[in-house]
């Protein structure tokens, strides 16, 4: 699996349709709204054959509300085993 962790600028008033609409027709993943710049956070797994830039440009840039995305990979989780 691979751990993409996206933040999501949406358009003022936006935050809770974007979040919702993500979960129900994008991809089951974990939202939390945010401080700083960014509006929501968006922890998503992706299978190890998908690739990032494609998914996000192609599922989460066409969901309306959402003004801008910044996209971070997330490589090792240290958790205790």
């Amino acid at each position: 699996m691979k751990t993409l962790i996206v933040q999501i600028k949406c358009e003022l008033g936006q935050a809770y349709e974007v979040a919702a609409y993500i979960i129900d027709n994008v991809i089951p993943c974990h939202i939390y709204s945010i401080s700083g710049p960014y509006d929501l956070m968006a922890i998503i797994n992706l299978e190890e054959d998908e690739d990032p830039g494609l998914f996000v440009n192609k599922h989460l840039h066409k969901v309306p509300g959402i003004r801008d995305t910044s996209t971070m990979t997330a490589f090792n989780a240290f958790t205790p085993g």
